[in-house]
């Protein structure tokens, strides 16, 4: 639902009684101060970046991490774990590495 319809639908407790209006502002307040919806699942995609601070091989883990919030730890575990069972592990790392670009790095900064 969008706030829109929220607003809308609060209106209409308003109007049939439901809600004083010292209740239709305070639920309307509360709505509005609500944040915005997180990233989608596109937009976080569209974001990956393999890191180039913390890295061990390619940076893939770190990059992961930074993008789901997820631990980089956990996230080399698990490409460990898939390795181990059956290979899948090494398969993904590599074509993440290929396909996911690095993260611009700074420009070096000058000793004044």
């Amino acid at each position: 639902m969008s706030i829109a319809d929220d607003l809308s639908q609060l209106e209409q407790l308003r109007n049939r009684g439901s809600l004083s209006a010292d209740e239709f502002e305070r639920a309307k307040q509360k709505l509005l101060a609500t944040p915005a919806p997180a990233a989608t699942t596109f937009e976080t995609i569209n974001g990956l970046r393999r890191s180039t601070t913390d890295r061990w091989i390619g940076g893939v883990c770190a990059g992961l991490a930074t993008a789901t919030g997820v631990g980089a730890w956990l996230w080399r575990m698990a490409f460990a774990l898939l390795l181990i069972a059956g290979g899948s592990g090494l398969l993904a790392y590599l074509v993440l590495w290929f396909f996911v670009p690095p993260e611009p790095t700074p420009p070096p900064q000058r000793a004044l």
